[in-house]
């Protein structure tokens, strides 16, 4: 096995966060331009959705996750607070909560792949 599946998840994810983090500090430099229009990246699941990675089962017998039902979670895309008469819609609220939520998932990420690693050490030790 060239690389571990999580290994390469966490990179992506963190790909994805700086990504995310650069269009973050984009809106806010530009928080006073005339005309700007706020961005953000696609959301990080349907990243996830391009890797097309399917269970598949070896047997008959093993079962189908969630009983192969779809349980229907509909994601509503978030709009800008408020648009100036200047048309710009960047809310600076808006963008230092987004900054915080980059910040979280990063922290969140590198733990996730800390204690994969230490897992994987401990498993060579024996």
């Amino acid at each position: 096995m060239s690389q571990l599946y999580l290994f390469g998840l966490s990179s992506q994810r963190a790909e994805w966060l700086s990504q995310r983090q650069a269009i973050v500090a984009e809106n806010v430099a530009n928080a006073n331009t005339p005309g700007y229009l706020a961005k953000d990246v696609s959301p990080f699941e349907s990243v996830l959705d391009t890797t097309s990675l399917q269970m598949s089962g070896t047997s008959a017998q093993h079962l189908v996750a969630s009983a192969g039902r779809d349980f229907g979670v509909e994601e509503g895309r978030q709009t800008p607070w408020d648009v100036t008469h200047s048309g710009n819609s960047v809310s600076l609220e808006q963008e230092m909560l987004k900054a915080g939520e980059v910040s979280r998932d990063f922290s969140l990420d590198t733990s996730i792949a800390k204690a994969f690693h230490r897992m994987y050490l401990s498993t060579l030790k024996g």
